[in-house]
């Protein structure tokens, strides 16, 4: 038997009716789109702060003239969406 917890009082999913239950389905696909959505959003802020760091150490350091490099062109209307 499935239960499930609400505001301190729990209830049987066994014993709910096919609307609840389609409520609870619900309520577990959106809390698992919140923890993607948290993981990806803890991920492009790990990346941003790298690049933060790498732009900060360039701009300290100078940047030293190697041929070698890629070169990358940052666009005006950057978005990380």
């Amino acid at each position: 038997m499935a239960k499930i917890t609400i505001d301190g009082t729990e209830y049987d999913t066994e014993s709910m009716s096919e609307k609840a239950i389609a409520q609870v389905q619900a309520l577990q696909y959106v809390d698992n789109q919140l923890l993607q959505l948290q993981m990806r959003s803890a991920a492009y802020q790990t990346a941003r702060g790298a690049y933060a760091n790498a732009l900060k150490r360039l701009l300290e350091e100078g940047e030293k003239g190697d041929d070698d490099e890629a070169k990358i062109t940052i666009p005006d209307n950057l978005n990380l969406d």
